[in-house]
C-alpha cells in the first residue's frame, strides 16, 4: 500500500519505470503499485482489425472525440456491469488522472451517439508510449471502434508503444501479446528515448474527429484483417 500521498509527477516517474497505481475497490482508501511479471502490449504495426469491425467503422454510427469529457469517460469505466461487477478506480485514482489530463499527459478516446456518451477509453502519453487504462461500453462495440480509432491515432501520432498492462481474451483478437516483464522495460526505455504527440483529430477528420475511413487509413500499413 502507498504510505503517502501521490501527486502527479510521482505518477509519471512510476509510469517510466513501468509501473502503475491500482485500488482494491472503488471504496478503497488506499492505492498499490502494480509491476506485472508478464506484460501485455498491443503492437501497432500489427494491430488487427476484424472484419465485422471494419464494416462498422466505415458505417460510422458513432461520433469520435478526444479529450472532451474525460472525467466523465473515467467514472464510466468505473461502473459496474455484469462482466466487470468490481472496480479498481476509486477517486484517488479519479484526482490523479484527471491533474494528468489537465497537464496534457492523458487522453480520452470517445465514442458519442445523438448526443450522448456510448463509450470510450483513457490512458496516459509518456515519449512515444501510451499506457491504456480502461475503456468501457454502453452500446454494443463502442469500446471497441475507440480502441482501433486509438492505435489509428497513436501511429500517426508516432507512437512506438501501446501498453495494455494485462492481456485479454478481448484484446487478444486485435492482436495483444505477452512479453517478459524484462522485454516490457526495453520497450519502454526506447519508447522514452522518442517523442510523440497525440493527435486529437485524423488527416480529413474534420469536426467529428475522424470517421471509421480515416482511422483504416492511419491503420493499413501492416495492418491485419480478418
Amino acid at each position: 500500500m502507498l504510505a503517502f500521498e501521490l501527486t502527479p509527477e510521482i505518477l509519471v516517474a512510476a509510469y517510466a519505470e513501468g509501473i502503475f497505481p491500482m485500488a482494491e475497490s472503488a471504496d478503497a482508501a488506499e492505492l498499490f503499485w502494480v509491476d506485472p511479471y508478464r506484460r501485455g502490449i498491443l503492437p501497432l504495426e500489427s494491430f488487427h482489425v476484424p472484419r465485422r469491425l471494419k464494416r462498422l467503422l466505415r458505417q460510422d454510427r458513432f461520433e469520435i472525440r478526444c479529450d472532451s469529457a474525460f472525467e466523465e469517460v473515467m467514472r464510466g469505466c468505473a461502473e459496474a456491469s455484469e462482466k466487470r461487477p468490481n472496480t479498481w478506480i476509486n477517486e484517488e485514482i479519479l484526482r490523479l488522472y484527471l491533474a494528468l489530463y489537465r497537464q496534457g499527459a492523458a487522453h480520452t478516446v470517445e465514442t458519442w451517439r445523438e448526443g450522448r456518451l456510448a463509450g470510450g477509453l483513457y490512458g496516459v502519453s509518456l515519449g512515444a508510449a501510451f499506457f491504456g487504462e480502461s475503456m468501457f461500453s454502453r452500446e454494443r462495440d463502442a469500446s471497441k471502434l475507440a480502441l482501433v480509432h486509438l492505435a489509428a491515432r497513436l501511429k500517426e501520432g508516432g507512437y512506438t508503444l501501446l501498453d495494455i498492462q494485462f492481456l485479454t481474451p478481448h484484446l487478444a483478437r486485435f492482436g495483444g501479446i505477452e512479453i517478459s516483464r524484462a522485454r516490457y522495460r526495453r520497450l519502454l526505455r526506447e519508447a522514452l528515448s522518442q517523442r510523440a504527440s497525440f493527435p486529437l483529430l485524423l488527416p480529413a477528420g474534420g469536426e467529428a474527429g475522424g470517421g471509421g475511413e480515416a482511422a483504416l487509413a492511419a491503420l493499413q500499413a501492416r495492418t491485419l484483417t480478418s
